[in-house]
């Protein structure tokens, strides 16, 4: 099993135990794969549910660039309840899971069709 595959298995572990959700694996390994190279280092592969410039980076570059979605309100209460559904208490929040739910959340699992 290569190391992408063991981070998808992780990430869809993380998905079930901490999120209620089974994961769709098709799309959650286009997610992973979307995240590129960040998914290896320790910093770049979670999120900081707590950290207002990190929360912009992820509404910026992934929602607006990547989805396609238009800058509104809906888009910091998209994440805020992401960031909740996983546990703000979770100090781990892995990009690729926060990314996925995302991505489930605003309908547009197309982009990655």
């Amino acid at each position: 099993m290569s190391k992408r595959d063991e981070l998808i298995a992780k990430y869809a572990e993380d998905l079930k135990s901490k999120c209620g959700m089974n994961a769709d694996m098709d799309l959650l390994t286009k997610v992973t794969i979307g995240c590129g190279p960040a998914i290896y280092n320790d910093d770049a592969s979670t999120v900081s549910g707590t950290d207002q410039s990190e929360l912009d980076t992820v509404k910026n570059n992934f929602l607006i660039k990547k989805l396609g979605l238009s800058d509104s309100a809906a888009l910091d209460a998209g994440i805020d309840a992401v960031i909740t559904t996983y546990g703000k208490s979770n100090r781990n929040k892995y990009r690729a899971v926060v990314y996925y739910m995302l991505t489930k959340h605003f309908g547009k699992e197309s982009v990655y069709g």
